[in-house]
């Protein structure tokens, strides 16, 4: 017997809403420049994109932004835009996902960004790559907030060791604009997480230094990438978190930044462990710290949840 018309519809229907379901589920990968990637080069045969066993990922020439959103029904507006760490070398960002899904269950989006690592054989200026990813990602995120049901005024960038530096450099240097931006849609982050940041990049030595701006950086480079310089009024309300131990990315770093908040004025918190070293997650297995319930309670108190 001949299926009615409007059962046919409906059946037609049902499989559209899950197709397109499946899709979604499946296709959060955003390319940060659909129409063409500033500051680069041709890209050479031998630089490919890959991922080691540990899943740090090296030789990003295509920016994207993987996409996390909270369920239905659950999305407070806030979003939070996340840059791994990895020396500005490698990428590692299981920790950034693990992250993203616990923003999820506050009913934060979140936007995990794989961005370019600078290198001279990709881009005309290595030392503006990644912050034209940072810029561009914010950018995107704000231009695109009401489709993504997002607070354009509730967005932050969250930054994970090399990753803090951006991130952090991004929020000081606000005023310092290296992407086009004719449509002046701003690029400020509304708040900061920055977990055990790099942010002296003098007198402190640091792989992540030489890769971004060479082995013998001139003293103007030295002075424009140590964040701490350029910390001011316009710089976001900042949550800090550092190990004591932490041997890789001494301390110090995320002190420095939290003086300079400190003498401008600017909201700030730090929570110093101590225990945990570098690189720890959203919680730490060995010295059993967790820290996250603490970022959530600052960012209720300065109205960001």
């Amino acid at each position: 017997m001949p299926i009615p018309v409007t059962l046919k519809q409906a059946l037609i229907l049902i499989f559209c809403i899950l197709l397109i379901s499946l899709c979604q589920a499946q296709d959060h990968v955003i390319p940060l420049y659909p129409h063409g990637i500033p500051n680069s080069k041709k890209t050479p045969p031998d630089y490919i994109e890959q991922a080691d066993s540990a899943g740090l990922i090296s030789n990003v020439s295509v920016p994207t932004m993987q996409a996390y959103f909270p369920e239905k029904g659950k999305a407070n507006g806030t979003a939070v835009i996340i840059f791994a760490g990895g020396g500005y070398f490698v990428l590692a960002p299981k920790k950034c996902v693990e992250l993203a899904k616990a923003f999820n269950a506050l009913g934060v989006a979140a936007f995990v960004v794989k961005y370019r690592l600078p290198s001279e054989k990709i881009m005309k200026d290595k030392t503006i790559g990644p912050l034209q990813d940072a810029q561009t990602a914010i950018k995107m995120v704000r231009k695109r907030a009401g489709e993504w049901h997002i607070d354009p005024l509730k967005i932050g960038m969250m930054g994970l060791s090399a990753g803090g530096h951006l991130v952090s450099t991004a929020g000081t240097q606000i005023d310092r604009v290296v992407i086009e931006n004719s449509e002046n849609i701003s690029l400020r982050p509304n708040f900061m997480v920055l977990l055990y940041p790099v942010i002296i990049y003098d007198p402190f030595v640091s792989r992540t230094r030489e890769n971004l701006i060479g082995k013998k950086p001139s003293r103007k480079a030295l002075n424009l990438y140590s964040t701490d310089r350029h910390v001011s009024a316009k710089t976001p309300p900042t949550y800090l978190i550092h190990a004591a131990d932490d041997d890789v990315i001494p301390v110090k770093n995320s002190l420095s930044f939290f003086d300079a908040m400190l003498k401008s004025g600017v909201p700030v918190e730090l929570h110093v462990l101590q225990s945990g070293g570098h690189g720890f997650g959203i919680s730490d297995p060995e010295s059993k710290n967790n820290w996250f319930p603490s970022c959530q309670n600052w960012m209720q108190k300065n109205g960001f949840l």
